[in-house]
């Protein structure tokens, strides 16, 4: 069994909601979406139920109905081009974030990304920012089998970072992606970007935060030793 106390080796971030503070933007352009069908989704909905799941699991469950590829495709490019145009002029790193990667590469702890938003949207967000090359590893939907709360995409970064998951500490703001990461044997910390401290910790986050600007002293330990003192 790991100790409490164990260090910590890598980090896997989520990255919409964490890495960058953008999950009412995806909210509204899902809205805005299933009003035009006639559906009742709202904000809150989508950010219980669905955030960080796959497309090709949102789109069939929110419609009720099994969905051909090229249609889940179709759906899937008209949401993610409303998001990315709402998003797009707001495109900013969460609070701390920039510090504390730079914080990670200083002390040696390689990172990674695992994320289920579609190319397009990392694109956006990873060269929008110029911080591709920050990560050794960005794992995205179409590498893995599962969407959240299925472990698939943080044992995959794991993987690619070839550190065993629980020496990983894990970033997610989505309900779903907390348990996804609890589920691959990660330590993790949940940012309150999208979800209620108490429903972030209920799904297993070990720690709540806003942002990244002060870690509590004992995940400063656990990443950084000596360092951290």
């Amino acid at each position: 069994m790991t100790s409490a106390l164990s260090p910590l080796r890598a980090v896997v971030f989520d990255m919409d909601g964490t890495l960058v503070d953008n999950m009412r933007f995806h909210n509204e352009a899902w809205v805005s979406f299933a009003r035009k069908l006639g559906l009742p989704l709202t904000a809150e909905d989508f950010q219980s139920r669905y955030a960080g799941k796959k497309n090709e699991e949102i789109i069939p469950e929110l419609l009720g109905r099994p969905v051909a590829p090229d249609e889940v495709e179709r759906i899937a490019e008209e949401k993610e081009s409303h998001y990315r145009t709402l998003y797009r002029p707001h495109l900013q790193l969460h609070r701390g974030a920039e510090a504390f990667i730079q914080r990670l590469r200083d002390a040696r702890c390689p990172a990674a990304i695992a994320t289920a938003a579609p190319q397009g949207n990392r694109e956006l967000v990873l060269d929008g920012l110029g911080i591709r090359s920050l990560f050794a590893s960005i794992v995205g939907a179409e590498q893995v089998a599962r969407g959240k709360p299925a472990p698939d995409i943080f044992l995959a970064a794991a993987k690619a970072l070839g550190v065993e998951p629980t020496a990983c500490l894990a970033f997610e703001d989505a309900v779903l992606g907390v348990m996804s990461a609890r589920e691959a044997g990660m330590t993790v910390v949940g940012l309150t970007t999208g979800a209620p401290e108490a429903d972030l910790r209920q799904a297993g986050a070990h720690w709540v935060l806003q942002d990244f600007t002060t870690l509590p002293p004992e995940l400063e330990q656990r990443l950084f030793g000596a360092a951290a003192r």
